[in-house]
């Protein structure tokens, strides 16, 4: 099967909620928003365009990540698999949602700026996987600036 991947770059509108499914499957999710600027040439001003909202899932050691980096507000970058969900109100509407499935999630650093703290490989973040990571891991701190 054919998989679409994208990049958002937008603003956190929800606060970041862990759920469960119904497996009992643990995720982390939120909603943004990204909002098309362009530059109107006569006049030399910015104007919104379009805004496209979608929801993010994360999961395993990347729900660990985000859960204390990421607040609404925050502007981000987000790397996944893009999805239509579809489902059933309490009321019996049929809906659908996109669905973004982040692989990786950051700041947008052209619109703040971060501290990071490095974590040890096997301390933290994703410790209880028992993977073994080339690199340091690292958490952004909550010390976003805008």
């Amino acid at each position: 099967m054919y998989e679409t991947h994208g990049t958002v770059v937008g603003t956190v509108i929800t606060s970041p909620v862990t759920r469960s499914n119904a497996a009992g499957d643990e995720f982390l999710s939120f909603r943004m928003a990204s909002t098309v600027r362009r530059r109107d040439h006569t006049t030399g001003e910015w104007r919104d365009g379009s805004t496209l909202y979608l929801t993010v899932t994360c999961r395993r050691r990347l729900m660990a990540g985000v859960a204390g980096a990421i607040a609404k507000g925050d502007p981000v970058l987000v790397t996944g698999d893009l999805r239509t969900t579809e489902y059933t109100t309490r009321d019996g509407v049929a809906r659908s949602d996109l669905e973004l499935s982040a692989t990786a999630i950051g700041p947008d650093l052209a619109r703040c700026t971060v501290v990071l703290e490095r974590t040890p490989r096997g301390v933290g973040v994703g410790a209880d996987e028992g993977t073994a990571s080339p690199v340091t891991d690292e958490v952004a701190t909550r010390s976003l600036v805008a």
